[in-house]
């Protein structure tokens, strides 16, 4: 994995075997609103959002705020956005969230795909280059990902890295309205350890 910072307001850039991970700006809004709206049905039912709330707004001046949070985040170090790329064509997002130090040096990860490019193993590669900055560089000692039992394509991804699954959580997170268990998977940095150099050779290098 190669990555380019070349100042701290510069994007982040990690690179794959075929994918690009880049924090977002405002100008990725055309691209970005494109694979949301033809994805709509495909992504809404698995994204947390309250019963009280409205959909979240999608227009570019909403995108250029939430561009901002997650910079603001980035630079706090809780937190890290990143669009992903084909051969420059977005096709989703992965995140880590809910960075925490002290005593837990743990986040969260989350993630998405355009349902065109879904099935070829795009999001297992963009979680183990996630996985990577997430234990060489930010020195986390554990990530988790959890996800609702019945999205079985999610499972699947962290399956095929052999990530653990903890159990399952009752009522976990609020999604599209409803409280959904979560089956929650985490990965140590002992694991970690122990199969990145499988990772790397089996998701990243050509």
């Amino acid at each position: 994995m190669v990555i380019t910072r070349n100042s701290n307001y510069a994007p982040i850039v990690l690179r794959g075997r075929r994918l690009t991970l880049r924090t977002l700006s405002e100008h990725d809004y055309n691209s970005w609103l494109g694979v949301r709206a033809r994805n709509h049905d495909w992504l809404l039912k698995w994204e947390p959002r309250s019963a009280s709330a409205g959909y979240l707004p999608e227009d570019l001046r909403s995108f250029a705020n939430r561009c901002a949070m997650r910079e603001r985040e980035r630079h706090l170090g809780s937190g890290f956005g990143f669009g992903i790329f084909l051969e420059d064509i977005f096709v989703g997002e992965i995140t880590i969230a809910g960075v925490m130090r002290g005593p837990l040096q743990s986040a969260y990860v989350g993630y998405w795909i355009d349902e065109r490019v879904a099935g070829r193993g795009l999001m297992p590669e963009a979680l183990v280059v996630v996985l990577d900055y997430c234990f060489e560089t930010l020195r986390l000692h554990r990530v988790e990902v959890n996800i609702i039992p019945r999205n079985t394509a999610s499972r699947r991804v962290v399956e095929k890295l052999g990530i653990r699954c903890e159990g399952v959580a009752e009522r976990y997170l609020e999604i599209d309205g409803a409280w959904e268990d979560h089956a929650r998977y985490a990965i140590t940095v002992e694991e970690w350890n122990d199969k990145a150099e499988d990772l790397r050779v089996a998701w990243l290098e050509s």
